[in-house]
């Protein structure tokens, strides 16, 4: 068994070398697929033997994409393009774009003539998913996106090897929730930023492979003394909290994130695929159909709120801290209704702008004094 020290180092290296994560699977012959946020059906490019590698952002200099996208564009977008056109994700087979919200709408023909070395694979998730036909139509998106794939890179998924990738997908999913619950009693070790980091390197290995790191993980901490926490615990909510220069700030202030609302983290692993139901495909669309409380998925009667509620009083967080990613809609609709119920509640909450690119932090660091002041 690895060191813990020396797992969580490999995975905090993972975060910082992504194109080393890249060259790695390059390097041993094997196909990878880049996957934009959000949703993307990673299960299918797995379960075709292919190797899914997440793309959200990075700090970067916007140059290059300025030709393609508004100053207001959500930062994610705008890095991942400025990457594509400077070639950054160069040796990819393909990437899939869930037109899951207007920018990544129109990031589909963008990336399409900007990127042209790339194929690339839309696919369009249903929002009115209480009916019965959205399972149906989803499938087909998923058909087409297997049809591209084999179109690109020649190979062709089966229903036994999409039954193994749904066991794999919802394993990991288990023990991200074991390692986010034995964080929390471990904060003198998982500090915001490593906790991150465990999240984050999910989105650059096979995962099998990050599944048995985290598992090692999960064993070390357990055999480890519980930490009682000298500071304030939080919970943090939104799109990501990035760059870690924000969560180094959190600790400076003696926060400890004990869990998250973040569509980067614990938003991808808390809705399994169900075992039953039918053959694979649609047991990913009844996925879909089950997931809730996140900004980018219609729910009527917003539960986010009552989520974040439950999920304060499970963990013993004494707040939340709302991660607005910069001109993302979807999130800034949902902040009011979330906010309200926190504040029924009793749950103090400050809402930050991150954008990835931010260079100064003593703004921020100053509503963060004094909300931990203020707790």
């Amino acid at each position: 068994m690895t060191d813990l020290n020396q797992n969580l180092s490999t995975l905090q290296q993972a975060c910082a070398n992504p194109r080393g994560r890249l060259e790695h699977y390059l390097g041993q012959g094997k196909k990878v697929v880049g996957c934009f946020p959000y949703y993307a059906p990673e299960e299918l490019v797995h379960a075709c033997g292919m190797i899914p590698m997440g793309m959200w952002g990075g700090q970067t200099e916007w140059k290059l994409a300025k030709r393609y996208l508004p100053a207001f564009a959500c930062p994610i977008m705008q890095s991942d393009m400025e990457f594509g056109l400077r070639g950054t994700y160069e040796g990819m087979s393909a990437v899939i774009i869930p037109a899951i919200c207007d920018t990544l709408r129109c990031m589909t023909q963008n990336w399409r003539f900007g990127v042209p070395s790339i194929p690339m694979i839309p696919v369009v998730h249903p929002q009115n998913r209480t009916s019965p036909a959205s399972v149906d139509y989803l499938i087909s998106e998923f058909e087409t996106v297997l049809a591209m794939l084999y179109t690109i890179t020649g190979r062709m998924m089966n229903e036994a090897a999409l039954g193994r990738t749904i066991q794999i997908y919802n394993e990991h999913n288990a023990v991200m929730r074991e390692f986010s619950a034995a964080a929390a009693e471990h904060l003198d070790v998982i500090t915001p930023r490593v906790r991150h980091a465990v999240m984050k390197s999910a989105l650059f290995y096979e995962k099998q492979e990050h599944t048995a790191i985290v598992r090692e993980i999960v064993d070390a901490l357990r055999q480890r003394p519980v930490y009682s926490h000298p500071g304030k615990k939080i919970l943090l909510s939104g799109i990501s909290c990035e760059p870690d220069e924000l969560l180094d700030i959190l600790a400076e202030n003696q926060f400890a994130v004990v869990g998250d609302d973040l569509a980067q983290e614990m938003r991808q692993y808390r809705t399994d695929i169900p075992l039953k139901g039918g053959g694979g495909l649609k047991r990913l669309a009844l996925q879909w159909s089950s997931r809730c409380g996140c900004s980018l998925i219609h729910t009527l009667g917003k539960p986010r709120g009552g989520m974040m509620v439950d999920l304060c009083r499970e963990t013993e967080a004494e707040g939340v801290v709302l991660c607005m990613m910069k001109f993302c809609d979807p999130e800034e609709y949902d902040e009011p209704c979330l906010e309200a119920d926190l504040r029924r509640a009793g749950i103090p909450s400050l809402s930050i702008e991150v954008d990835q690119q931010n260079g100064g932090f003593e703004q921020l660091r100053t509503r963060l004094q004094t909300f931990r002041d203020m707790m």
